[in-house]
């Protein structure tokens, strides 16, 4: 019921996450951050967080719709029929920006996330350049 989803929603937001960093990098540094310094990571992966956000909540408002819906008790049909439907339900009742409903607190949850992966990834990257690997 939900492994599409959630493997999509995955996808979108690594996309967002790895995608924008790099472009977030090459900003900052095109703006006067010094290359490789805490302030450019740091910077750079909560723009990647922001992004990594934007792309993948719609997936995660759908798939959390497809997840928790339930049998209509007359009829014993579900609201759905998959997530394709559900979307475009969801679009048809509230305007394309519903799939983004929630965006605030989503941020809060996912950024966080984002930047620790790639601050990490980044010191990782020092370390095997260090160890001359």
């Amino acid at each position: 019921k939900g492994a599409l989803p959630t493997a999509t929603r995955a996808m979108a937001l690594n996309f967002g996450m790895l995608g924008f960093n790099t472009l977030a990098k090459d900003a900052l540094a095109d703006m006067g951050v010094a290359k490789g310094s805490a302030t450019q990571t740091f910077g750079a992966s909560a723009i990647a967080g922001f992004f990594a956000s934007f792309f993948s909540l719609p997936f995660d408002y759908v798939k959390t719709q497809v997840q928790k819906m339930k049998p209509d008790p007359v009829t014993g049909e579900l609201p759905f029929k998959g997530p394709i439907d559900c979307a475009m339900q969801q679009v048809k009742k509230g305007g394309i920006t519903r799939l983004w409903t929630g965006f605030p607190t989503y941020y809060v949850r996912i950024a966080p996330h984002a930047m620790i992966t790639l601050i990490a990834q980044d010191n990782v990257k020092k370390m095997w350049t260090s160890m001359g690997l």
